[in-house]
């Protein structure tokens, strides 16, 4: 058999076509964009998520139990983790499954820590032992770092933190891929990343609390979008950014297994709230908005931005689609998807656009 190489800045589809993947989060909003893309490619790929908690949501519009083996499951239970990979066999994990919102974090601090923490735990010692699993990578946050809310920003070796439960457990998460990395899984052969993506967007995400699904639900409905913290600086980036770099990441960490494994995926610069919603209104061609001028509810970082030099340098990977573009790529989606055009057709024109490098 000849041993493929991939170019190590672009997603090859022949290195992924009959790989065995295990992606958990798979019925998630990146887990569904992900889920796709890799069955398109001609992947073998089991998902092991719960069951989507939006309406509309992307995992039944894009048919994806229909593209993989979907098996509905929870991250906390350790025996749904360890029967899925039984079922899989995997060569690759991508562990996407999370809680994933800072605010819902406030209010459901145990369930944050159980799914992020033990979730990561569960998927890493489920792993153990498990020699033909060449690489896991764990996708864990920007938010991983400790705050010191500056633009400088953050390089890999900064130091790790975590103010609201959110933050926490995906800092936490980091310590236990270290343990099981250095315990376990280097010595059996298998490459252990985390992936720390900036804020994403794209179409097809009708989560609770994140910006652009919040401006959609609004102005379809005639609303005034409410901003809490207009002046929030953070890396924005379109889904299909992080995507493609945890699928080079784990091309070049197939031939390279020594690779480092913590990894910035962000922008080259960050913006505020602000900046993307008017990016939004203009692309979306109405709505209104109302900024907040005075902060209300629990903290949120005012600051963010991070440091993906490494990638570049690395690998070559720099962004395709600077902020402009990712807001009317994400904008148009919604605005196609309502017109009536089909989810699926929607996100294959995004991927297509995207990997010739036409904005």
């Amino acid at each position: 058999m000849v041993n493929h190489t991939p170019k190590t800045d672009m997603v090859d589809a022949a290195f992924w076509r009959g790989k065995r993947v295990l992606l958990t989060g798979h019925t998630g909003f990146k887990g569904a964009w992900l889920a796709h893309w890799l069955a398109g490619m001609g992947a073998v790929v089991h998902g092991l998520a719960l069951a989507p908690t939006t309406q509309p949501n992307l995992f039944d519009l894009l048919k994806i139990k229909d593209k993989i083996h979907s098996h509905i499951g929870d991250i906390r239970d350790f025996h749904a983790v360890a029967a899925a990979m039984d079922a899989c066999q995997p060569e690759f994990v991508f562990h996407l499954a999370a809680q994933a919102l800072v605010r819902a974090s406030y209010r459901e601090p145990l369930t944050t820590f159980a799914s992020n923490i033990m979730g990561t735990a569960n998927v890493l010692e489920a792993i153990r032992g498990r020699s033909d699993v060449k690489l896991a990578l764990i996708v864990t946050t920007d938010k991983v770092y400790r705050n010191l809310e500056q633009m400088t920003p953050y390089p890999e070796t900064a130091e790790l933190g975590g103010h609201d439960p959110y933050s926490a457990s995906k800092a936490a998460a980091e310590l236990v891929l270290a343990s099981y990395r250095a315990s376990f899984l280097a010595g059996q052969g298998t490459t252990v990343l985390a992936a720390r993506a900036g804020n994403v967007i794209g179409g097809g995400d009708w989560s609770e609390d994140r910006l652009l699904p919040d401006a959609v639900r609004a102005w379809q409905n005639g609303q005034t979008l409410q901003i809490r913290r207009p002046d929030s600086v953070r890396p924005w980036q379109h889904v299909l950014e992080p995507l493609s770099a945890y699928l080079c990441l784990a091309q070049y960490a197939y031939v390279n297994p020594q690779t480092s494994h913590a990894w910035n995926i962000g922008p080259d610069d960050a913006a505020s709230v602000r900046t993307v919603v008017e990016l939004a209104q203009a692309a979306y061609g109405c709505g209104l908005t109302e900024f907040a001028t005075d902060i209300t509810g629990p903290h949120e970082a005012g600051l963010l931005a991070l440091d993906a030099s490494k990638l570049k340098q690395t690998l070559g990977i720099a962004p395709r689609w600077n902020l402009q573009q990712a807001v009317s790529r994400s904008m148009h989606w919604y605005r196609d998807f309502a017109l009536g055009q089909q989810a699926e057709m929607l996100c294959d024109r995004d991927i297509v656009a995207f990997m010739t490098g036409n904005a």
